[in-house]
């Protein structure tokens, strides 16, 4: 799952592919998992364009009711056509789109490619964890006699829960269960991939998820997420550690000490240099990068990760800043914008996609709220005091966000997330594009 972009200009440019990224090869799901792909609740995209559709039939409608009532009467001096069956027409036509768009929207949406060519769509996805489990297990074999970084973004645990029939019904959690199970599964066989090509020891192996567990994915009043235990908020929360802290496991036998624990603030940031580190190469010297090389703190030769700040944005809006403050050992948090739960109280944005980074749907605080994570992970008890302390951590993420660099045009303003038609690769060119060129099981 790339969800990082595909087209510019064209349905063929490719702009934001993989392979102009820096991979070598590409097999998955360029855009992301949505109930739509199922046509399952939650919807992302059909509900919101099949509002305005149905509207707009509706209004055809009834100015049709309207035309024909004065022309049945004598009040109106309209001929048939066009003025009253064309409103007809079109409230039909209106009417068609909005049933058939979500058909449209699988074909448009979800489908697999292979590098930059499209293999199948719509992707048939009961069998997606098999293939590309099996993807996976063949990459590992193919490249066992020298060194190789391996990507698997994981469909699972992302609504719609997508899950195998052998693993439906065997956790005590419900659907989100089964799900976790199959991923753990998948995992397994990976890491049993590894020890197999008498790659275990050679491997460093990292297990993370890129966001929190959805709060606001529900359908018919059951939710389709998981939990996020004691910390507030959940994904598409741009501060909240519900939405930003995410599981950070290492695995590399013979290497890296079993069972040590890095307390200090990480980020996936901090992947690029430390590959870069392991493959013997310079994290480029004419940018600004923000990661950190991992390997001193997960091998013990050093306390932490070399991060004293972290900034935490809601698309392109900085909402929270993290602080390690390395003398006390104290990772401190300010707040500068949070969203506004709906209901009150409900930690999470019911009724909405997701919640708001901008706008009425969001709280900008006058005076940013302050919390000690280490002693309050849950962020549930602003601090309201000592002032000494307040000022400290003030002054230092002031010191900080002053030497941040100007950006034009930021890359996830609304204005470059839109979504275009024009722009959806179309497999063999046609008003509903459909193939399927993946050679099937022998």
């Amino acid at each position: 799952k790339w969800h990082l972009g595909l087209n510019c200009e064209s349905p063929t440019d490719h702009c934001h592919h993989p392979l102009n990224h820096g991979f070598d090869s590409f097999f998955g799901v360029p855009f992301t998992l949505m109930g739509d792909c199922l046509q399952a609740e939650p919807s992302e995209k059909r509900a919101r364009l099949q509002g305005p559709l149905d509207l707009g039939a509706q209004l055809l409608l009834l100015s049709l009711l309207c035309l024909a009532a004065g022309k049945l009467t004598g009040l109106l001096g309209l001929r048939w056509v066009p003025w009253v069956l064309g409103p007809g027409c079109g409230a039909l036509l209106l009417a068609c789109t909005s049933r058939l768009l979500g058909v449209f929207i699988v074909h448009a949406d979800c489908f697999l490619m292979r590098d930059h060519q499209v293999v199948q769509q719509p992707l048939r996805f009961e069998a997606s964890a098999r293939l590309f489990l099996r993807e996976a297990e063949a990459f590992i074999h193919r490249h066992q006699a020298r060194p190789f970084l391996l990507l698997v973004s994981f469909l699972h645990v992302h609504v719609p829960l997508v899950t195998s029939p052998a693993f439906r019904g065997r956790s005590a959690h419900g659907a989100y269960g089964d799900n976790v199970e199959e991923l753990d599964w998948m995992v397994g066989r990976l890491l049993a991939a590894l020890d197999g090509a008498g790659l275990g020891r050679r491997t460093l192996v990292y297990f993370t998820s890129d966001h929190g567990a959805s709060l606001e994915a529900r359908a018919g009043g059951a939710r389709l997420g998981g939990s996020n235990g004691v910390h507030r908020g959940g994904k598409g929360m741009g501060g909240w550690e519900g939405g930003i802290r995410v599981p950070g496991l290492v695995r590399w036998p013979g290497t890296l000490p079993a069972g040590r624990l890095v307390p200090e603030p990480t980020s996936l940031m901090d992947l690029f240099p430390t590959v870069v580190h392991l493959a013997g190469g310079w994290v480029p010297a004419d940018r600004e990068v923000d990661g950190r090389d991992l390997m001193p703190a997960l091998l013990g030769t050093a306390q932490a990760a070399g991060h004293d700040f972290l900034l935490h944005y809601c698309e392109a809006r900085l909402h929270a800043v993290r602080w390690f403050d390395r003398p006390s050992r104290t990772v401190w948090k300010l707040h500068f914008a949070t969203p506004r739960f709906d209901p009150p109280g409900s930690g999470a944005c019911l009724g909405f996609p997701a919640c708001a980074c901008s706008g009425r749907r969001m709280t900008r605080h006058r005076r940013p709220l302050l919390f000690d994570l280490m002693a309050d992970p849950g962020e549930t008890r602003p601090l309201q005091g000592p002032m000494a302390t307040r000022r400290r951590v003030e002054a230092a993420v002031a010191r900080m966000l002053r030497t941040r660099r100007p950006r034009a045009a930021p890359p996830l303003a609304p204005a470059h997330n839109t979504w275009s038609p024009r722009l959806q690769p179309c497999c063999v060119p046609g008003l509903l594009c459909a193939c399927d060129r993946l050679i099937p099981d022998l």
